[in-house]
């Protein structure tokens, strides 16, 4: 008999007994949840900015442009630490809390794919 209280033997198979909510248990799994909700709300608040700087040029490293035209840049890097924070937030949530939410999966997934594009942009600069 297997010492772990989830799993039981019927009719000669193993079943688990793993239960999965919606709303997380954890503070981790809820903060990577409120994590992620703030990165669409920051990238809207870059992208409706970029008005007030249309006649500011770009700068061309990331720095530049923090000192060129801070209402983009500096919203636009809060939601890409953001959602690497959420990213990295839920990836702790589920592996030591053990908090398999629905929730705290898609935003450790949307997080996952904020990493994602943030490495391409360092790797693969255009």
């Amino acid at each position: 008999m297997p010492e772990n209280k989830n799993i039981y033997l019927l009719n000669n198979q193993y079943y688990c007994n793993m239960s999965i909510n919606f709303a997380p248990r954890s503070d981790l799994s809820k903060y990577s949840i409120g994590l992620i909700v703030i990165v669409p709300i920051l990238i809207y608040i870059s992208i409706s900015s970029v008005s007030f700087y249309e006649s500011i040029p770009a700068g061309k490293t990331i720095p530049q442009d923090i000192v060129a035209r801070p209402g983009v840049a500096i919203p636009m890097l809060a939601g890409f630490i953001s959602g690497i924070a959420a990213f990295f937030c839920g990836i702790i949530g589920i592996t030591r809390k053990k908090d398999y939410s629905i929730l705290v999966v898609l935003s450790t997934m949307m997080g996952f794919f904020v990493l994602l594009f943030t490495l391409a942009e360092i790797l693969f600069p255009h």
